[in-house]
This record gives C-alpha cells, structure tokens and sequence, in this order.
C-alpha cells in the first residue's frame, strides 16, 4: 500500500467537516484519516488561508480536498496545502452540485478522463505528498464500466496515489445533492472489478456505508479480491461516537477515549482556546449534536445545545450542562423510570 493511504477515512463533506469537527472526530480516532470540506483552488491561492484551510495539528492524519479543473492552478494550491503541513491531497470528481457544475469540476470531470489525468500529473510535480482522487462510477447515461475504467487509467498514468469511489452515479440533470447521494443504486461490485482489474492500484470505497460493521464487511474478500480502505461520510458526522470502534476494528488499538463522557471532557480545552480567539460556542457544538444518538437523555442534549449554545456570550459551561443531562437521564432510569420512558428520552 502506497504511503498516505489510510484503512479507514470520513469523508469530505461540505458545511460539516471543518477544523472544529475534525478536532472532535480525531478525539475519538487516532488513526482514521480526516478529510477538509471541498475547497476550490482558486479560494486557496486567493483567499483567506487560514479561515479557509486553517487547521490544529491535533487534527493530523488530515488531507485536503481541493475543487477545480485548471492543472496549473490545481498545482499551485497542492503546493500551498503541502507547505501548510497536509499529508494529502484529495481531487474532487464526485461533488454534483449545481455550483459545482457551474465551474466544471465536480462531477463533471467524470466526462473528461484526460484532463482529470493532467490535473493528477500537475499536482504531483508540485508536491512530495500523496495525491488521490474521489470520484462517482459515472454520471449521467455513462456505462459506469467504461466511465469508471477510463478515469482510473488516466489518473493511474499520472501517478495518483490512490482512488476513492463513491460507488454511485451523479445524475448533474434531475436530481439535487441530497438525492445524489440517496437515489442513484449503490454498486459496490463495481468498485470490486475496478480494483481486480487494477491489482495495484490503491482503491477505497464510499457511499451508503452506515456503520462500523457494513465498513468491515466492505474490507473483507470478495472472490479473491480485497479493497485498500473504506470512507464513511454522514454515518460517521451524524452518529460521531461510531468513530470510537475505528481504532480498535480497524487497526487493532485501544479507543483513544473510554467514553462519550470522556471525549466531551477532551474537547473542552480546544472549546476553551476556540473562544477566546472569538469562535461561537454553537459553531463547534453543532458537530457534536448526535454524539449520544440511541442514549437516554440524548434528545434533551441535543435541545439544550441547539437552544443554549447560540446565544451571546454562550461557553463551556452550556456544554457541561448538556452532558449532565445524559448522567441526570441514566440516574433516573436507574432508580425509577420505566424501560419504555428510557427509550423516548433516547429519541
């Protein structure tokens, strides 16, 4: 396997995986790589570099997903990202927004194999890291055999690194983002012939993966051939305490945290650093909302971080006491709730 290449990543996902998510998802997994929201090329040559790909180095394994289609330019922002400390840079051909689409990259760049090749050959000319590309099986009416196939060749000719595959189709004509990533069919036998077909050639897989077990089921054999890694996306954002199985599944070491309680109590500092530097409380918090999903008090955690974190002046101790409403819920159960009033607080 090709350095920088990671058993088990979450997924670039834009309004959510910033540097205060990342922060918070490393507290739960030490060796997950992490991954930034999309960030143009042109926005890191010209635009405000530490708002926009700013980042802890706590947060490390962290790549940087970058969006355009100019190889100049696409060379020049993987040098800056590298400069900055990056361990990785990510290609974006997956994204089917209409934003996106409007720019020519995304997605789109499932429809041009050659150019996608000459983007990977510019930014591994520029940087030492290891540069990979995220892509869809197809777009549109493509025959996701032919698609996928001829952008793994081109990008394998120009030395990437390693390939990411949402095993879905984009339909950029008929469907929003949203159904993107919901309607197409899931085909992860294609992902599978991809990577027969191209032994060497790291490959990971993504798309519909909504638990720590579908993950490790992903990695096993399949008629002799086995995948390089596995990426979740909203499975991991929405449900964040699955990422505490990551280490101990996936890499055969200890959780970096016993427990929810414990990993809330870890992020306090960083909370407390973030503030002061003028970051609103509800700015990290909304990351954290389903941190307790399926736990009583979990509705009663998430309502009082919804409510209570956006308000002027909020800090640390609004976070203390959504947390005290998860042991204030077990203590009750313990001593005189029913088990069916326990699973509706859990909801």
């Amino acid at each position: 396997m090709k350095p920088g290449f990671w058993r088990f990543s979450v997924a670039p996902m834009m309004d959510w995986t910033d540097r205060h998510c990342r922060f918070f998802h490393r507290i739960l997994t030490r060796r997950a790589l992490l991954y930034t929201e999309m960030v143009t090329a042109n926005a890191v040559i010209h635009g405000d570099r530490t708002r926009l790909i700013g980042f802890s180095p706590e947060e490390h394994p962290v790549a940087l997903q970058l969006g355009g289609s100019e190889p100049k330019m696409l060379a020049e922002a993987a040098r800056i990202a590298a400069d900055l400390g990056y361990r990785e840079i990510n290609l974006n051909c997956g994204c089917p927004s209409d934003r996106v689409q409007g720019g020519s990259f995304g997605a789109c760049l499932m429809a041009e194999p050659a150019l996608v090749g000459d983007c990977v050959a510019a930014m591994k000319a520029a940087v030492r890291v290891p540069v990979t590309v995220k892509c869809r099986i197809g777009i549109d009416d493509q025959d996701p055999e032919a698609a996928l196939d001829a952008l793994a060749d081109a990008v394998v000719a120009a030395g990437v690194d390693a390939l990411i595959v949402h095993a879905r189709k984009a339909w950029l004509k008929g469907l929003s983002p949203r159904e993107n990533r919901e309607i197409p069919p899931l085909d992860y036998g294609r992902v599978f012939r991809l990577k027969a077909r191209l032994p060497t050639l790291p490959v990971a897989i993504n798309g519909g993966i909504g638990s720590i077990a579908e993950a490790r089921v992903l990695l096993e054999p399949r008629d002799g051939v086995m995948l390089d890694g596995v990426m979740l996306g909203r499975a991991a954002y929405q449900d964040p305490h699955i990422l505490r199985d990551v280490d101990p599944v996936f890499f055969d070491e200890a959780a970096p945290v016993a427990g929810l309680a414990e990993a809330i109590e870890a992020f306090l500092p960083y909370v407390e650093r973030q503030l002061t530097a003028g970051v609103r409380l509800s700015s990290m918090t909304r990351h954290i909302l389903g941190l307790y999903h399926g736990v009583p008090g979990a509705r009663l955690f998430r309502r009082h971080l919804s409510v209570e974190a956006v308000k002027p002046g909020a800090g640390v101790a609004v976070l203390r006491e959504a947390a005290g409403l998860i042991d204030r819920a077990r203590a009750d159960i313990q001593h005189s709730r029913t088990p069916d009033m326990a699973e509706a607080a859990a909801t």
